[in-house]
């Protein structure tokens, strides 16, 4: 089965359409899916929920989404960064479902597992646990997690070969993989497709067998927040 496409528009042909939910790989602007973020900007899509760590920035990533209103919830960990962000939540005109960052990766890889809940500590006697179920184990209390099981998965690699199996580096590979597993159809964008079977199978992070869809190209790979010093002194 040939996987590689030759443009994201064509990768998200048959795809995409209105109220879907869309899991988003990424940390802050490291190792996002912007080739497909900014298809699907133009495909006009729209009242999307988008599961991501967080939206980008102002006028990238899914700050893009968030701009022309395609997006009407996000489940997310993180608000920061983006100011559209903050100020439609606060303005109430869009809905944020927030999740602890290890609580959402592990609710993406549940998913990808065909879990559809589990249980953990992490958020007990805050909102986060409010109206969920609560358990006891070993004299502790728990609450109960949802698995997400994503309509489309839009995640980025540094490389991989013509049968998905994939390489991340860094920093993004915190959720790209949790995020492309939970998907029913996994769409991914890398840097570069080499062939099949030049990869050292120990080096790979993610097998082919999530992958339905591939693309190769070129990115703009922003810095978030650029911090510099003063050269020292001679």
């Amino acid at each position: 089965m040939n996987k590689v496409y030759s443009s994201a528009q064509e990768a998200l042909e048959g795809l995409l359409f209105d109220n879907m939910l869309i899991a988003s790989g990424g940390f802050g602007l490291c190792g996002i899916p912007e080739l497909l973020i900014d298809a699907i900007v133009e495909s006009g899509v729209k009242d999307l929920t988008v599961a991501s760590n967080n939206a980008g920035v102002d006028g990238f990533g899914l700050g893009k989404l968030l701009e022309t209103r395609q997006i009407r919830k996000m489940m997310s960990s993180y608000v920061g960064e983006n100011a559209e962000f903050m100020r439609q939540y606060l303005s109430g005109e869009l809905e944020l479902e927030f999740n602890p960052q290890g609580t959402l990766a592990e609710r993406m890889r549940a998913g990808g597992a065909g879990i559809p809940g589990f249980y953990t500590k992490t958020g007990v006697g805050t909102v986060i646990a409010e109206g969920k179920d609560h358990r006891d184990f070993g004299g502790e209390t728990y609450i109960m997690e949802e698995g997400i099981f994503a309509d489309i998965s839009i995640v980025k690699a540094w490389k991989a070969d013509e049968t998905g199996n994939a390489i991340f580096r860094k920093t993004a590979r915190n959720f790209n993989p949790p995020a492309a597993m939970c998907g029913k159809i996994c769409i991914m964008e890398v840097e570069e497709i080499v062939p099949t079977g030049s990869l050292d199978p120990d080096h790979i992070h993610m097998p082919g067998v999530y992958v339905h869809r591939l693309i190769q190209g070129e990115h703009e790979k922003r810095i978030e927040q650029r911090t510099t010093r003063q050269k020292a002194e001679a």
